[in-house]
């Protein structure tokens, strides 16, 4: 799908495929544009195709057919070392042998940069990524999260216009990963950066990205800012694989006034927002409501919201939220999230209680 970007894209993938053997494409038919200094993460399951958008875009791949233009100039049949293109790794892929300093010092040698202007961009670089004191170790001898600092100094040192990252962050663990997450968006966006970021990781899509495209069978499901996605997912693929999804079966009766009026398998009738072009009166649907979305204290229901029956099957105490899964309307997987405060209360699994939600959090997709 194309995006409606404007026709001043600095990255702009168009009608691009990929083929391995010549009949399987990995990537279809795909039309993408980014303006300058977006942070877009392309996201997705493994065998999506994101990991081959980004190595034909670095040129370690070349596109079956299609055309890949940098700034408006096609880069089809330009080398990787002359896309000027930063490459940041999970694995790091420091030269063991060279300090911190030589690491950040070859890109700029290969550039022809002289000896004090090296120096300075090294020191810059090296700065920016608070590892100002390390030049002189080598890379066995820092930690992992300081090895990703200096891959990261590494692609930025010599001040490309566009940096690829292909899952920087997978080796690294929770805590790191988070405050990387952070520093990398900040100095991104710090430095005007346009920045392509694959990761199979949806927190991490939607914490750091401008905007996000959701990848499977080698096509953009969706493209769209972080809270598009997540609130408003526009087929079931997406609304599963962003955060976390409660799916209901149904019919579609009929659609009036903007809403679908889907009867569920056990014979409930609810209203929902028609999202997919597929739901249509007759037609099977999927219906997907947030978590978070769905109350049962009686007191919190807002006037006009549906009530189901549900069985409480297990209340789980997370710390700030109480998670409790539930029965409804035969799906025993039916997840709510409520905030841990002083009036919500407990629930004990076999109580019988009546759950609700608004219309408008309630999203009719395809079947």
């Amino acid at each position: 799908m194309a995006d409606s970007a404007s026709n001043d894209a600095f990255v702009e993938f168009e009608r691009v495929q990929k083929s391995y053997d010549g009949e399987t494409l990995v990537v279809k038919d795909l039309n993408l544009q980014m303006p300058k200094g977006e942070f877009l993460t392309m996201l997705g399951p493994s065998g999506s195709g994101k990991t081959t958008c980004l190595m034909m875009l670095a040129g370690f791949e070349t596109a079956t057919h299609g055309d890949i233009r940098l700034d408006g100039v096609s880069i089809n049949n330009i080398p990787p070392h002359k896309r000027g293109i930063g490459m940041v790794f999970q694995n790091y892929a420091l030269f063991p042998h060279m300090t911190i300093a030589e690491n950040l010092s070859f890109p700029l040698e290969v550039r022809k940069l002289g000896k004090s202007e090296r120096e300075e961009k090294i020191k810059r670089a090296l700065d920016m990524v608070e590892m100002g004191s390390f030049g002189g170790r080598r890379p066995a001898q820092l930690s992992g999260g300081q090895q990703q600092r200096v891959a990261l100094a590494r692609a930025l040192v010599f001040e490309p216009e566009l940096v690829l990252m292909d899952e920087p962050l997978g080796a690294l663990d929770k805590q790191l990963r988070e405050k990387m997450q952070f520093e990398i968006t900040h100095l991104a966006h710090s430095l005007g950066i346009t920045t392509v970021y694959v990761t199979h990781d949806q927190t991490e899509a939607l914490t750091m990205s401008d905007r996000v495209a959701v990848f499977d069978d080698g096509r953009i499901q969706q493209l769209a800012p972080p809270d598009q996605l997540y609130e408003a997912p526009i087929n079931s693929f997406v609304a599963q694989f962003i955060g976390e999804n409660n799916t209901l079966e149904g019919t579609v009766k009929e659609i009036k006034n903007g809403r679908a009026l889907v009867q569920l398998d056990d014979g409930e009738l609810i209203d929902c927002n028609p999202v997919h072009d597929s739901v249509q009166p007759g037609a099977r649907t999927r219906v997907s409501i947030r978590p978070e979305r769905v109350e049962y204290n009686k007191e919190r229901l807002q006037e006009g919201a549906h009530t189901l029956k549900a069985e409480v099957l297990e209340f789980i105490y997370m710390g700030d939220i109480f998670r409790t899964r539930l029965r409804v309307a035969g799906n025993d997987e039916f997840i709510i999230k409520t905030r841990n405060a002083p009036d919500q209360v407990r629930l004990k699994p076999g109580e019988q209680i009546e759950i609700g939600w608004l219309p408008e959090d309630c999203r009719a997709l395809d079947a």
